[in-house]
């Protein structure tokens, strides 16, 4: 009789634990050799501080970054978009760099493809995605009329289901170098137990799929956290660098998750390096 409030504390209650602005600002830290840099681009309800391993992983590898710290809660897709884009790109674009990378996590992925479908980033470089519901979380559809839904998620989180009318499903394929980096851990298994499996307690691996991507992998890393682990890291380093994922991590993660990845149905025309085993 009472499961379902207990159900709706344990998928709610790690956005409370987020933290994020409340008004947008970045940090912006230059490299001697500042051509190229990067901005990386937060999910919902969290901050900067969930990617400041990254930061510090690309500021050790020679990319002057801009690590942006942008209201979630501030309104839908449509006013954050242009709002935490543009931040990262003015901080980017400061340094002198010609180049301009993005490296997301989760919501991040999508503001970042809503700006650039409808203001064209002309100086983007390549994109690294992590877990990214780029079609859509079946969690917001389970759960948008639980009360208190919006509280959490506010409007833009509300958009990311993966009916018709949710942002994801409007957005068109990438016309940029994508890499995407999924994950198959959970923290939360309530949560996970919404999503098609294999998943990361947020998005299915499915999920995170889309046309036009460049190369894919799959982590053992749970939704929260995929953004410090050290395949992580070093595969965005080597994606930013080359338009590619490390062969040698394609083949180890092949190897332990293969066979139970699958593809996404509207991505007929990527060709994903990372493939479900027969």
């Amino acid at each position: 009789m009472h499961t379902k409030p207990f159900h709706m504390l344990l998928v709610l209650l790690p956005l409370l634990l987020g933290a994020c602005a409340t008004q947008p600002r970045s940090e912006t830290v230059i490299a001697a050799s500042h051509a190229e840099c990067v901005v990386l681009l937060h999910g919902l309800n969290r901050s900067w501080r969930a990617m400041r391993p990254m930061a510090e992983s690309l500021q050790n590898a020679g990319f002057s970054t801009t690590n942006v710290d942008y209201p979630s809660q501030a309104g839908g897709v449509e006013e954050i978009a242009p709002l935490a884009v543009g931040t990262g790109l003015d901080g980017c674009r400061k340094t002198g760099a010609t180049k301009i990378h993005f490296v997301t996590h989760s919501l991040g992925g999508i503001l970042l493809r809503y700006q650039n479908e409808h203001d064209p980033i002309l100086d983007l470089g390549r994109v690294v995605m992590l877990a990214p519901p780029n079609q859509g979380s079946e969690i917001v559809d389970r759960t948008e009329d639980w009360p208190g839904f919006e509280i959490f998620s506010g409007d833009a989180g509300a958009q990311l289901g993966t009916g018709p009318d949710s942002i994801p499903s409007q957005l068109g394929p990438v016309n940029f170098e994508l890499g995407v980096i999924a994950g198959t851990g959970t923290i939360n298994p309530v949560a996970s137990a919404m999503l098609p499996n294999p998943d990361d307690g947020k998005v299915s691996v499915v999920s995170t799929q889309v046309d036009g991507m460049r190369d894919f992998l799959v982590v053992g890393n749970s939704h929260r956290y995929i953004t410090r682990s050290d395949i992580v890291l070093r595969n965005t380093e080597y994606f930013l660098r080359n338009g590619r994922v490390l062969e040698s991590d394609k083949a180890l993660t092949k190897q332990q998750f293969g066979s139970r990845n699958g593809r996404c149905a509207s991505c007929a025309t990527t060709n994903p390096a990372f493939l479900p085993a027969p």
